[in-house]
């Protein structure tokens, strides 16, 4: 009986590596073409175009005088930004001891050294309504549907919501544009 050598043809005539080399080569070109047909599928999953454009927001801070605050609308919420002044700063500082039932400081809801700018998802944590600003009894947000009072750094005072006015993510890019998302 004569020995095969690596590379020999065997009886049959076949070489065994060019074989195998056909099986691998068969087996990644199917692969590959399975890949080229799933790929749609999976890529339609990715969020389109508009819904990233809504993922995050800028805004000139220009806008907003002392004592003043913008709604703009984010993510389909209200957004509240506001421009406090020294005085309400000074009342929410001095509130944080204060019996809470989400009990937060109002350095925990600004950025440091931006202390003026109050920037709050603008949904009464209660039923998701709309709070106005300058009523309640603690000089910030009032909920008129169910009665809620925040103050002014946005924490709930007295009412049924359960929670604080969400602070969403944001960073400052300068002194005068913020972005929110």
């Amino acid at each position: 009986m004569a020995d095969t050598a690596v590379g020999a043809k065997t009886e049959s005539g076949s070489d065994p590596s060019r074989r195998d080399f056909i099986y691998i080569a068969a087996i990644t070109a199917a692969a590959g073409g399975a890949a080229a047909l799933a790929w749609p599928f999976i890529d339609q999953m990715n969020p389109s175009a508009d819904t990233l454009a809504l993922a995050s927001t800028e805004f000139d801070l220009t806008k907003v005088a002392d004592g003043q605050q913008v709604t703009l609308k984010w993510r389909g919420k209200p957004l509240f930004v506001r421009n406090r002044t020294p005085a309400e700063i000074q009342k929410a500082v001095a509130d944080d001891g204060a019996s809470m039932k989400d009990p937060q400081k109002d350095a925990d809801r600004v950025k440091p050294g931006k202390a003026q700018w109050l920037v709050l998802i603008g949904s009464c944590t209660h039923l998701g309504c709309v709070p106005t600003f300058g009523g309640g009894d603690y000089g910030g947000w009032f909920c008129p549907c169910h009665g809620s009072h925040y103050d002014t750094s946005g924490r709930i005072r007295k009412g049924p919501a359960p929670l604080n006015l969400a602070v969403p993510e944001y960073e400052f890019l300068s002194d005068t544009k913020v972005k929110i998302g």
